[in-house]
């Protein structure tokens, strides 16, 4: 009889404990998710960029030749070129705060053209209006650009315009 009663409470004791260790399972799965739902999001974590990191993010940005025309271009672009057109062999075009050293190349069309392989941008000037290109993506950058004396009714200092002059 002693073997019945042990093995009577063992089993009530096992019963009850699935029971009570369910309940508990259950109780603390709602409970994690609520806490959760209660707890903040982790804060995220600012970067402070040192003196030199913000002063070398800075230099990235070309200043505007000095002595540089503005070319305004439709759509509100604008772009600003060093140098003379009629007689250098580079000129600087200053284009979304970046310089780029454009070298003449020939042509049989006789516009003025400016390329750079290396960093793809491509400036052609006819005496109406000049248009920038980008090799890298095949994309006009800017078009229908032209200076100031241009708008007024002048036509853009290439060397195109200076041989025309000469043969007249």
């Amino acid at each position: 009889m002693n073997k019945l009663l042990i093995a009577a409470i063992a089993g009530t004791l096992a019963t009850t404990s699935v029971f009570v260790s369910a309940d508990a399972f259950a109780a603390t799965s709602t409970e994690s998710s609520a806490a959760k739902a209660k707890r903040p999001a982790p804060a995220r974590r600012l970067i402070k960029r040192s003196p030199k990191a913000e002063a070398a993010a800075a230099a990235k940005v070309d200043p505007i030749p000095e002595g540089a025309v503005k070319w305004s271009c439709k759509d509100g672009t604008a772009f600003y070129l060093k140098g003379d057109m009629k007689r250098d062999a580079i000129v600087t075009v200053n284009w979304a705060k970046k310089d780029y050293r454009l070298p003449r190349q020939d042509t049989t069309t006789g516009a003025d053209r400016f390329h750079d392989s290396a960093s793809g941008m491509d400036l052609v000037v006819i005496p109406t209006k000049a248009m920038l290109f980008s090799d890298k993506d095949s994309s006009r950058l800017a078009d229908e650009c032209m200076t100031p004396d241009m708008a007024a009714g002048g036509a853009a200092p290439t060397q195109s315009d200076a041989l025309i002059k000469k043969a007249e």
